[in-house]
């Protein structure tokens, strides 16, 4: 499973309010968050089924539960690290192919960093983070049904995300084991497999192939 990331700016608000008793200033988040059904800037398309399901799941586990909560700027896999949060998704719906989602800016340090930086200007977009594998059809890449919502974070840079993700970490495969994601690299077992001589290839396929599952044993 590959870590998916996708940059939505136009279509989210981050709205500053304040208490007219105390003079306290809230923060919060709402628009478009996702789509589905539409050939996004990464050239790849959510299935109505595949995001519904995911959707669903996501709101059940998490938004429902108060355990929705995303970073600022991507983080290096999918999980979620709770020393980096930022904000916490209170709202995530269907709005036609649209998911629709509400956020609030939270007290934390990096909720903190945001909110400075919004009360100076400083424009964000939001990003979803999530985990699956893609099949090429009709000139697009389209997200199988194994997809997994992990996250949605707020970001700066819209070009970072992509460049971040499609760089580094869609070169990782993402994993289950009992429970907990897990990266393999597997870079390192492809180089000795494209560098071992004709004569030596099934030799060191089979060498390669015994590493790792070595490795999921000993996880």
């Amino acid at each position: 499973m590959k870590l998916i990331s996708e940059f939505t700016e136009n279509d989210v608000e981050f709205l500053i309010t304040e208490d007219k008793k105390t003079g306290k200033k809230n923060y919060a988040i709402q628009g478009i968050f996702a789509q589905a059904e539409k050939k996004n800037r990464n050239g790849r398309i959510y299935p109505m089924p595949i995001m519904e399901k995911a959707l669903n799941k996501y709101d059940t586990e998490q938004v429902q539960k108060g355990r929705a909560v995303g970073e600022l700027n991507h983080p290096e896999g999918p999980t979620v690290n709770l020393d980096k949060v930022s904000h916490k998704i209170n709202e995530l719906k269907f709005e036609g192919n649209d998911i629709v989602g509400k956020a609030s800016i939270l007290n934390t340090p990096m909720g903190e960093v945001v909110k400075g930086l919004l009360d100076g200007g400083v424009t964000f977009g939001v990003s979803t983070r999530g985990m699956g594998s893609l099949s090429q059809r009709n000139g697009a890449m389209v997200v199988n049904s194994d997809y997994i919502l992990n996250a949605v974070d707020i970001v700066q840079d819209p070009s970072a995300p992509g460049a971040f993700v499609n760089g580094i970490m869609e070169g990782v495969e993402w994993v289950w084991n009992n429970g907990i994601i897990e990266a393999q690299t597997i870079e390192k077992m492809e180089t000795e497999i494209k560098k071992a001589p004709r004569a030596n290839l099934y030799e060191t396929e089979v060498r390669e192939f015994k590493n790792f599952l070595s490795i999921l044993k000993s996880k």
